[in-house]
């Protein structure tokens, strides 16, 4: 087998320049076509304006209901002693391989006004989450929340329950022991989890147009605004293209002591 300098064969090398040119070449074409000189400009036309701070807003409360929820839940899998916790887990999972479309499908029929669950919301609280602001932070959070919970559980599971165990040797409580001892031990964890979350909330395009449709400043998000302004005002599309790939290598620069090693 040929090798080159340092060693390396050229038949592993050859393919792995074609794939690094493969994932960085239409980067490079997003960043030459965007019009760097209106892009100020075009931040701040209303149409922009109203879908960043949609997304912003819808990301952040999403992030928070995760939080919420993934925190106790990943605990739940690390450490409770509950039976099909392995089939908890992969439930859980679920979302990372749903199709995002599929995802918005199952909350329309178990969320909508005639849905399993939306059909009560609805006859006696008189509410109704699809095609709505609420819809939005409904749908990110579900295909985000499985970011959070196997970030958190995988914390859980690498620090020493020693420490645990000698917080309740002393009297604590489950309680205390998991607010002043675990949860300090997993928070890097924690914010990784939540960075990665608030991410993929930000980015979802599949289960928000699904259950939540397309209504300008009240579910048209970033993602919805690069579909809908590629066919009527393909220079808007690039500045929030370049919008989202600044967001996520800012995510990818915060996390790289944790997930990028030398």
């Amino acid at each position: 087998m040929r090798k080159v300098r340092g060693g390396r064969p050229v038949v592993l090398v050859l393919p792995a320049v074609l794939g690094l040119v493969f994932l960085l070449v239409p980067l490079v074409g997003l960043l030459a076509r965007t019009p760097w000189r209106d892009l100020p400009e075009r931040l701040t036309t209303p149409g922009v304006v109203a879908a960043l701070r949609l997304s912003l807003l819808c990301a952040s409360l999403a992030t928070v209901v995760c939080v919420l929820l993934g925190v106790p839940l990943a605990w739940l899998l690390a450490r409770g002693d509950v039976p099909g916790r392995g089939l908890l887990r992969a439930l859980v999972t679920v979302p990372l391989v749903l199709p995002p479309v599929v995802g918005g499908v199952a909350l329309l029929f178990v969320l909508g006004r005639r849905g399993l669950v939306g059909q009560y919301l609805d006859a006696w609280f008189g509410i109704s989450l699809p095609f709505t602001t609420a819809g939005v932070v409904v749908a990110e959070a579900f295909v985000a929340l499985p970011f959070l919970v196997l970030s958190v559980e995988g914390a859980l599971r690498g620090t020493d329950r020693r420490f645990e165990e000698a917080a309740a040797t002393l009297g604590a409580s489950r309680l205390t022991t998991f607010r002043r001892v675990t949860l300090p031990a997993v928070l890097p964890g924690v914010v990784a989890g939540t960075v990665l979350c608030w991410a993929r909330a930000l980015g979802e395009f599949g289960a928000t147009i699904t259950f939540a449709g397309s209504f300008p400043g009240r579910t048209t998000t970033m993602p919805l605004a690069v579909y809908l302004a590629l066919e009527t005002e393909p220079e808007a599309a690039l500045v929030l293209s370049v919008v989202l790939l600044a967001v996520s290598v800012a995510v990818l620069a915060g996390l790289r002591e944790r997930w990028i090693t030398t």
